[in-house]
């Protein structure tokens, strides 16, 4: 049977992972705004390390959600890889057409607690939380560049942090957004994937803690530092220190937020800094927004961070003080 997939937000994350999803097993359409004409004319154009050139031609393309909402078919799955950049209860609005009974979510956003909004906004419904690790610009309206990695963990989604569900319509909730995750990474791995990961609840939620010493430790400093790219800036001795120090404030909180330490298949550190150092040439996501004067996913990758270490008793003096820093340069544009 056919799995329907519709992914809003065609950027370079959703195109490049809706390129890659089974051909022969799913029917993928993009919702499409800014770039609408040039991939419903095209398609998207693939320049990526991992799989070489090629050209993804989604079944349909769509220039909003509620165009998607019309098709003649459900959406099994729809997928999120629009920037988390409100936390506000009615941040998820903008997908309920295409969601229906049988739908699955699946939000592929950075930060800690992105999922609260969609929770809110659709109780019944199961939530997938995806965290990816990917270097990737859409460089043209309808060219998607991958520079490095293709990792995207799946996992679902219990308003508990630790992953308890409580009641029996909770727990079956949460049993279809475990069959759910398992059926996202089966679709990648079968599109050559090779690094698609299921996680339960709340390991995807240490995963998605972890990535903040990427977010929130290289992107947020990427801006503070004028614009640089990550691979540049640990090459910097002072900034190198800075980055690690910021690392292990994030993964010295998360015990208490959590409850037990992070797992240690999860990269330490060094790891990440050594690996970051041959991902030359490309800037963060973050810092591309600040260049282009876009907003910033600021309350999603620093604020609920901060809060929510301070709130299990846990300080994290550099990123608040980042945090401060940013909101007020955000402000003042």
């Amino acid at each position: 049977m056919t799995v329907h997939i519709l992914v809003v937000g065609a950027g370079a994350v959703g195109g490049f992972y809706a390129s890659r999803f089974d051909a022969e097993r799913t029917c993928v359409a993009l919702v499409c705004r800014s770039n609408y004409e040039a991939v419903r004319e095209g398609g998207l154009q693939l320049r990526t390390h991992s799989f070489g050139d090629y050209t993804f031609q989604p079944h349909e393309v769509y220039a909003s959600v509620e165009a998607a909402g019309a098709a003649p078919h459900a959406w099994d799955y729809v997928i999120v890889a629009t920037k988390a950049l409100s936390m506000e209860s009615g941040a998820a609005e903008f997908v309920r057409p295409a969601v229906g009974d049988s739908t699955a979510l699946v939000l592929v956003q950075n930060g800690i607690d992105i999922e609260r909004p969609f929770r809110a906004a659709f109780p019944h419904t199961p939530i997938i939380s995806a965290v990816t690790v990917i270097s990737a610009a859409l460089e043209g309206p309808a060219t998607v560049t991958q520079f490095r990695w293709t990792r995207i963990s799946f996992g679902p989604y219990v308003e508990d942090l630790r992953g308890t569900a409580e009641t029996d319509a909770a727990r079956a909730l949460l049993a279809r957004g475990e069959q759910g995750a398992r059926t996202m990474a089966e679709l990648l791995t079968l599109g050559g994937i090779k690094d698609a990961e299921v996680y339960d609840a709340m390991h995807l939620q240490m995963v998605r803690w972890h990535k903040l010493c990427i977010n929130a430790s290289m992107n947020v400093s990427g801006v503070l530092a004028g614009g640089r790219g990550n691979a540049d800036m640990v090459r910097d001795p002072v900034l190198r220190t800075h980055i690690e120090a910021c690392m292990h404030e994030v993964l010295d909180a998360a015990p208490q937020v959590f409850g037990c330490a992070l797992p240690d298949k999860l990269a330490t550190p060094e790891a990440i800094l050594r690996s970051t150092e041959r991902n030359t040439g490309s800037l963060s996501s973050m810092v591309q927004d600040w260049l282009a004067g876009r907003p910033l996913e600021l309350e999603a990758i620093l604020g609920n961070a901060v809060r929510l270490a301070e709130a299990h008793g846990a300080r994290m003096p550099r990123l608040h003080a980042m945090y401060a820093l940013l909101q007020s340069a955000q402000a003042q544009r």
